[in-house]
């Protein structure tokens, strides 16, 4: 089968990082063991979802892995002019959701993987499919976990995120955190009887953004990002419940994104 038959079914797959992935992966098991190739499921707490591990060729030395994601972003809201969960050939190009983020790659390694099979491999090739990449890459921590106690790691890792067609030999570290503040709730007209946590939210963010600035100024430095230092970013702030009530919580969702040269730990404990 190729890679573009796999990916018309792949994309058909509506796995929003919100919703079950559990179709796709028994279609791609199922696509595997039909050419003789074992599948392990890792299934997430719930059951709800699950990642796929599959190896090719001998098992008593390290391989190479080809990793991939199976979710996508939602389609909510956009005003998408060909239907997002079915592919549509166009102008020499493929459309849909994930066609390039990243089921694309993710047809091409179970193509592969399916020539593999009819090979004499010397050395091992791995599949190594995933789950919520794009909510927080909560899937492949379990994935890891395992290899991290299988008797032969792989050798190398090919990650088929698109990257503008570049190839890209690393990425940030990502720390995302959440900070509450509490103060005391009170009527807007008694405020100063009270203590706004919207104010202390905002100095939080006041101290967020003088790290920024410092590591911007100050920080590690490393060429191969278009970003060459390392950033804190604010994403969410959650507070209040009316107008004329001084609010007693706030929650701050912030992410640190590092270079390797710079410990997001350490950043986070200077911001406590």
């Amino acid at each position: 089968m190729d890679s573009i038959s796999i990916l018309e079914r792949l994309i058909a797959f509506p796995t929003v990082s919100r919703d079950s992935n559990l179709d796709l992966i028994g279609y791609a098991a199922d696509l595997l063991g039909a050419s003789g190739i074992a599948s392990q499921l890792i299934h997430s707490a719930d059951g709800h979802k699950a990642n796929l591990f599959a190896t090719i060729g001998p098992t008593d030395k390290p391989g190479i892995m080809l990793s991939g994601h199976t979710d996508v972003v939602p389609v909510d809201g956009q005003n998408w002019t060909l239907p997002p969960f079915a592919m549509t050939a166009r102008g020499g190009k493929l459309y849909g959701r994930g066609a390039a983020d990243m089921k694309g790659f993710v047809a091409s390694a179970l193509a592969a993987c399916l020539t593999a099979s009819k090979m004499m491999l010397r050395t091992p090739l791995h599949l190594a499919l995933s789950y919520d990449e794009e909510v927080g890459c909560l899937g492949v921590r379990d994935l890891i976990e395992m290899l991290g106690a299988a008797p032969q790691r792989p050798l190398l890792c090919i990650v088929g995120e698109p990257t503008n067609m570049q190839v890209a030999t690393g990425h940030k570290g990502k720390l995302a955190a959440r900070a509450v503040c509490r103060g005391r709730e009170g009527h807007s007209a008694l405020a100063p009887l009270a203590l706004n946590a919207i104010h202390l939210g905002c100095d939080f963010v006041r101290a967020l953004r003088d790290e920024q600035e410092r590591l911007a100024r100050e920080g590690a430095r490393d060429g191969d990002y278009d970003i060459p230092y390392t950033t804190v970013h604010v994403g969410k702030i959650n507070a209040g419940v009316a107008l004329n009530i001084v609010p007693n919580l706030c929650e701050v969702d912030f992410e640190i994104r590092n270079v390797a040269a710079d410990d997001a730990a350490g950043i986070l404990d200077r911001l406590r």
